[in-house]
């Protein structure tokens, strides 16, 4: 197979994770006889430096015509100003936009190693292995922003957030057809008591899960309650799907059940193209963290994951993909890992060669 992928290094650590993501793509062509044409570009706040834009026009050609893309993060103190113009989550949201990628996915599995890393009692996370399904193009985030002054001087400010039944159906279908794949259960969340944008989620849900998913078990619930239940009872879930705010919270609210956010992998798809390949954003759900750029210690397990489910979404290689995960689970379980993870008194290994074991890992 010849693919191309556009990197999209960005900001922070995202240059040091992503040099390991190549590395394991490079791994898995040499192994598995593929091509790979690996091509890199600017966003967030490296392309806000050099071009004034978070997303410049040459980096959506690029993404456009590849057949997947690649991105470590965006952002840092440089560009912290909440009420500057142009900043570099403008890039990662209006790439998403233009892509046309509508479904996030972030996988939560706990390794054995990061049982004592969690915040949870063991007991807790005993069978953990759940998929939140993020919609990405609807709800506040996209809908109309304003800020206003009163005669008498008060300030006030608005978001609006829009969703529509188009956007809550495809979203549906797509958690509903993973779940068919998994134990055949979905949590549908959403604020039904108070939002009118919730009150349709769950009306289209429902109507979409009895027409078209009847063999799936559906489960309707608050996105308070279901926060407190990710804590509480994290293994009772298996397939999560919500609107785009609740999704950013309760994603990042989940990744601590790992014990670290530098082992989870995130994708952002599109509709299916050919066959069972579809265009895809993927990247590690951890930030920039500019207060460890530079020093070699980023963890790169979770950008080596995400080229896993680069290569299963976007590409349709299984076999590569599951390669690439029990290259990442051998080298966690051989101790080679990044401070992050290491056990006490345990040696902390470099980027650098936690890539690279992982790279000597992958075999066909």
């Amino acid at each position: 197979m010849h693919a191309i992928i556009t990197t999209l290094p960005g900001d922070g650590i995202g240059p040091e994770v992503i040099a390991e993501g190549v590395r394991a793509l490079d791994a898995v062509a040499a192994r598995f006889g593929h091509q790979f044409t690996i091509r890199s570009a600017l966003l967030g706040g490296c392309a806000i430096d050099a071009t004034g834009t978070a997303l410049p026009e040459e980096t959506l050609t690029l993404a456009r015509e590849s057949d997947a893309v690649l991105l470590g993060a965006v952002g840092g103190p440089k560009w912290d100003n909440p009420a500057a113009k142009v900043r570099p989550e403008q890039g990662l949201l209006g790439i998403r936009k233009a892509l046309g990628l509508f479904a996030n996915l972030r996988p939560v599995s706990i390794h054995p190693r990061l049982i004592a890393a969690s915040p949870l009692r063991p007991e807790r996370l005993e069978g953990v292995a759940r998929l939140v399904v993020r919609e990405l193009t609807g709800g506040i985030y996209f809908g109309e922003k304003g800020r206003d002054t009163q005669a008498n001087g008060e300030e006030s400010a608005f978001d609006e957030c829009v969703n529509t039944s188009s956007e809550i159906e495809r979203i549906v279908r797509a958690a509903a057809q993973m779940a068919r794949g998994r134990r055949n259960k979905l949590t549908s969340v959403d604020k039904a008591n108070v939002l009118e944008t919730s009150r349709l989620w769950r009306s289209v849900t429902t109507r979409v899960m009895r027409d078209e998913f009847p063999d799936i078990q559906l489960d309707h619930m608050l996105v308070d309650a279901c926060a407190m239940h990710l804590i509480r009872r994290p293994a009772d879930f298996d397939v999560i799907v919500t609107e785009n705010m609740f999704g950013d919270i309760l994603t990042d609210e989940a990744s601590m059940l790992a014990g670290s956010m530098g082992m989870l992998p995130s994708a952002s798809l599109g509709a299916a193209g050919e066959g069972t390949r579809r265009i895809g954003l993927y990247e590690p759900i951890h930030g920039s963290a500019p207060d460890i750029a530079g020093k070699g210690i980023a963890n790169p397990m979770a950008t080596v994951l995400s080229v896993a489910l680069l290569l299963r979404y976007s590409l349709g290689l299984e076999e590569e993909a599951r390669a690439v995960e029990a290259a990442v689970n051998a080298t966690a379980d051989a101790g080679i890992v990044t401070g992050d993870i290491a056990a006490p008194g345990e040696q902390a290994r470099s980027t650098t060669e936690v890539g690279q074991a992982i790279a000597d890992r992958i075999v066909g």
